[in-house]
Order: C-alpha cells, then sequence, then structure tokens
C-alpha cells in the first residue's frame, strides 16, 4: 500500500499539480539534482572547449554557464526551486577549477604564484557572467514563487471526500456536555454557599428602666380610664 507522498502526479484540467510542474503548466518538472546536474554539465563543456580552444573562458563558456543555469531554473520542480537558485557561484567555483585541473593542469615548470593564476585566472574571467546569470535565475526564481503559489487545500480521507460526523459521537458529546454544565453548576453554587459567611443572629438591646417605668405607668392609665368607662355605662344601664 503506497501513500499519498509516493503516488505520481496526475494532471488535472491539462495542467501538472503545482508543485510538479516546471514553469510551464504542461511541463512536468524534474528534480533539484537533475537539474543541478544539468547545469554543471553545460558549464564543464563549456568550460573545457574554451581551454582547448583559447586557453581561457570566453564565449563557448559564457554561452554555455547562462543556458544551463537559466534552464535548470526553469525545468526544475517548483518544491525544488532553492537549489538551481543559488548554485550558480557555487557552480563557478567548484566547475572551473576542477576542469582546468583535470584538462591538463597548470604548467609543471612555473613557479607557485604562476600555478595558483593558471587555476585563479578563469574565476576572474568568469565572474561578470556569473553576476549576470545569478541575477538571472534568482528573478526567475521569484517570479515563480509568486506566480505558482499552491492552493490552500483541506485534508480529506482516502476517498477524497470529507466524512460526515458520528451521530453517536454527538450524542455522547451532547451528554457530557450536559453532565459537565450540571456538575459545573453544582460545584459553583456549593463554593460560592461555602465562601460565604454565616449570619450572626441579631443582638437583644436591653430597654431603659426608665422607658420600662414610663411604659407601666401608661399602659396602667389606660386600664383605668377603660375601667371607668365601662363602670359609668353599667350605672347608667341600670338606672
Amino acid at each position: 500500500m503506497t501513500s499519498a507522498a509516493t503516488d505520481p502526479p496526475v494532471k488535472t484540467g491539462g495542467l501538472w499539480p503545482v508543485l510538479e510542474r516546471s514553469i510551464i503548466g504542461t511541463v512536468l518538472g524534474i528534480p533539484a539534482v537533475a537539474a543541478i546536474g544539468i547545469a554543471a554539465a553545460f558549464t564543464a563543456l563549456g568550460v573545457f572547449i574554451d581551454l582547448q580552444r583559447v586557453g581561457t573562458l570566453g564565449s563557448i563558456f559564457k554561452i554555455c554557464y547562462f543556458t544551463g543555469c537559466v534552464l535548470a531554473i526553469a525545468w526544475v520542480r517548483r518544491r525544488g526551486l532553492f537549489g538551481p537558485m543559488v548554485q550558480p557561484p557555487l557552480l563557478l567555483a567548484v566547475t572551473v577549477p576542477a576542469v582546468v585541473l583535470f584538462g591538463g593542469g597548470p604548467p609543471t615548470g612555473g613557479r607557485f604564484s604562476e600555478q595558483m593564476l593558471f587555476v585563479v585566472l578563469p574565476l576572474i574571467n568568469g565572474f561578470p557572467t556569473m553576476a549576470v546569470t545569478t541575477l538571472a535565475t534568482v528573478g526567475i526564481a521569484v517570479f515563480r514563487y509568486l506566480t505558482q503559489r499552491p492552493p490552500a487545500r483541506t485534508r480529506l480521507g482516502k476517498s477524497g471526500a470529507a466524512k460526515p460526523p458520528d451521530k453517536g459521537g454527538g450524542k455522547g458529546s451532547g451528554s457530557a456536555k450536559g453532565s459537565g454544565k450540571g456538575s459545573g453548576k453544582g460545584s459553583g453554587k456549593g463554593a460560592a454557599s461555602a465562601s460565604r459567611p454565616a449570619r450572626r443572629p441579631p443582638r437583644r438591646t436591653i430597654p431603659d428602666r426608665g422607658a420600662q417605668r414610663m411604659m407601666c405607668h401608661t399602659s396602667a392609665g389606660v386600664a383605668r380610664r377603660r375601667g371607668a368607662r365601662i363602670g359609668s355605662v353599667a350605672d347608667a344601664g341600670r338606672a
């Protein structure tokens, strides 16, 4: 059973996936290692031809070097742009001395400074070409980064469609929510009641003795008046 990452890319609507295409949507891109190999092969071929033809880096090297680097950044997959984008300076620094050394090497009878100059001089002569090629590859890479943005994808199941939510799981989560609410309310009320301070009974005030005497005299006077009225009413009834 293969995973989705190892499955071969498939065209949709006549175009390859964004991360798998080259600078042209209908052309499948190549891996970054293959793109770097193409640029290195073009550069080595140009260096070898010019060293055998004129003894230094000339027009053949410039054409091959520029063509190889631009072809690599245009043909590589969108996911592998970084390597071909930064390769021109490194490619020149590695390929040119290697071809010089293995293609014939410096003169054996010369001094050490002459031998070093024989290796370094092609690098100095190729610096302007390297600068122009680097600007071209960086510009193409930035253009592809801006125009070939992968769309936002949602993670779906293996069948390619989103699975509906489980009803049982929804009910279970609802009951869990209910129990959570109930327990939360109960615990909240218990905590609130426990945090409240206990009410103290009201204090009983002892009335003043003078006030008590006045109340007694007042109640006695009221009783006497009521008795006198009742007696006068009884006497009137007898008469």
